[in-house]
């Protein structure tokens, strides 16, 4: 018939456990956190010839999809609007724990200037409740 094949529990052992360590080490790898934009709320619109300034306050869902905390300093968020940097948003110093979420109330205030080139397409966009904003944020850790 067959050759019998002596089993070692050692050699299993040692296989179950690199097989646990490639595991952790892969699901360990750092990844960034994720930044939502969950709503836009107008709280002040000041026209003051030539100048023309929109206060809002973002609220932003932030993800930490790692197994560590994450501590992070004070930033900035740039908002974007077509393409057009409109002004920024201070983000800030803190801690996130491990796999987490948390929201984030950021008061914001946009150029009116630079608004003012998209005045059509903003006010139609305000009109209509919604408006597509970008975002970029580069948070360094501490």
């Amino acid at each position: 018939m067959g050759k019998k094949v002596k089993w070692s529990w050692t050699s299993a052992f040692v296989g179950a456990a690199s097989a646990t360590a490639v595991a952790t080490l892969l699901s360990a790898r750092p990844k960034d956190p994720t930044f939502h934009l969950v709503s836009i709320k107008l709280t002040a619109f000041k026209l003051n010839l030539p100048h023309v300034d929109a206060e809002l306050i973002l609220t932003v869902h932030v993800t930490n999809p790692n197994i560590a905390p994450i501590h992070y300093g004070s930033t900035a968020m740039s908002i974007f609007y077509e393409g057009t940097l409109l002004g920024a948003a201070q983000v800030k110093a803190g801690s996130q724990r491990a796999r987490s979420c948390q929201v984030l109330k950021l008061p914001t205030r946009l150029d009116g200037v630079e608004l003012a080139h998209h005045a059509g397409k903003f006010f139609a966009d305000v009109a209509k409740r919604e408006m597509v904003l970008d975002a970029k944020v580069d948070i360094g850790g501490k």
